[in-house]
C-alpha cells in the first residue's frame, strides 16, 4: 500500500466519522429539543394550576377573616356556657 492510498483511505475514513459525528449530534440536539418542549409545557401548566390556586386564596382569603371572627364568638359563647354550667354545679352541690 503507497502513500497515496493510504491518504485516500484516511480521508474517506475521516468523511464518514465526520458524517456519524454530524448524525449523532443531530440526535442528541433533536432529543434536546424534545425535552426543552416537555419542560415548556410543564411550565405552561405549572402557572396555569398557580394562577388557579392564587385565585383560590384571593377568593377564600376574606372568608378566613369572617370564619375566625365567627370562631371567637363561638369560643367566647362557649366558656360563657362552661362557666354558668360549673357555677350551676356547684350551687347544685351545696345546695
Amino acid at each position: 500500500m503507497n502513500i497515496a492510498n493510504l491518504c485516500a483511505l484516511l480521508t474517506v475514513l475521516g468523511t464518514l466519522c465526520w458524517g456519524i459525528c454530524f448524525w449523532w449530534m443531530y440526535r442528541i440536539s433533536d432529543k434536546q429539543n424534545n425535552l426543552l418542549a416537555q419542560l415548556k409545557e410543564q411550565g405552561r401548566r405549572i402557572e396555569r394550576l398557580s394562577k388557579m390556586e392564587h385565585d383560590l386564596i384571593k377568593e377564600v382569603h376574606p372568608k378566613v377573616g369572617e370564619i375566625k371572627e365567627g370562631m371567637d364568638e363561638m369560643i367566647a359563647v362557649v366558656k360563657e356556657n362552661i362557666e354558668v354550667t360549673l357555677t350551676a354545679a356547684k350551687e347544685a352541690e351545696r345546695g
